[in-house]
């Protein structure tokens, strides 16, 4: 088996030449702490107690989610450090259907914040995020937000990922996770460069498959999913954090 810093050095290549990368969970599990992923199906299970997303401009009833802010870097005690909460702000040259105001979600809670899963995909993030970050722009801080999204089609409205369309959040770097895929159909990620040329695509289907975005350089966005069997629960879970500089 490869060892973990060689992954993270494939993915650092990667990510510098294309300005995103898709790691398959089999890769991002041997970059995480073996011991920190046994407790993963509780972790995991945190998705079913988000909040509904009252902000959405388009009216639509399928996006729960929960949001933290934290400071991570050698500058901070323990590197990691959950911030009071605080709302979500994104300009509407970011995000033109619901930017422009400040959104408060439900909090993340404790224990996920807490969690030893999290804590090694933080770990990780500035790890690869520092060695992509040209040392005299490198901050002792990072300013990250943590998303936990669960989005779920129904009979009669598709769930939409990223409603806002082919976009960029505004921030240096973004990390998707998979947390869970249920009786869905799509959910296709594109990349594209700042002209908005097609520069790859895929699915996250397995828990930990994951996207790295290079949020200065390019587009991303995902389809619309649809539920296989309407009369079943349906919904796709996802992790997202981005990292900016303060």
């Amino acid at each position: 088996m490869a060892e973990p810093d060689a992954h993270l050095d494939d993915l650092a290549r990667t990510l510098s030449h294309a300005g995103y990368a898709f790691v398959g969970a089999e890769a991002m599990r041997a970059m995480l702490d073996p011991d920190a992923l046994e407790r993963w199906d509780g972790f995991a299970a945190s998705w079913d107690h988000l909040g509904l997303d009252r902000y959405m401009a388009d009216g639509g009833r399928y996006r729960r989610r929960r949001h933290a802010v934290f400071a991570v870097g050698p500058g901070v005690p323990g590197v990691i450090e959950r911030k009071p909460p605080q709302p979500h702000y994104q300009s509407r040259d970011y995000n033109e259907l619901n930017g422009g105001i400040e959104r408060w979600f439900t909090p993340v809670e404790d224990a996920v914040a807490n969690h030893p899963a999290l804590r090694t995909i933080l770990i990780t993030c500035l790890a690869l995020f520092e060695g992509q970050t040209t040392p005299g722009t490198r901050p002792e801080v990072w300013h990250v937000e943590l998303h936990q999204f669960r989005i779920e089609p129904s009979a009669g409205e598709d769930g939409r990922p990223t409603p806002e369309g082919l976009h960029r959040d505004g921030v240096d770097w973004v990390l998707v996770l998979l947390v869970a895929r249920r009786n869905i159909e799509s959910g296709v990620t594109s990349i594209h460069d700042l002209q908005r040329r097609l520069l790859g695509s895929f699915t996250l289907t397995r828990p930990l498959d994951a996207a790295f975005v290079d949020d200065g350089r390019v587009y991303h966005g995902v389809t619309a999913i649809q539920a296989v069997d309407p009369g079943q629960p349906a919904y796709r879970d996802v992790l997202v954090i981005t990292f900016r500089r303060q």
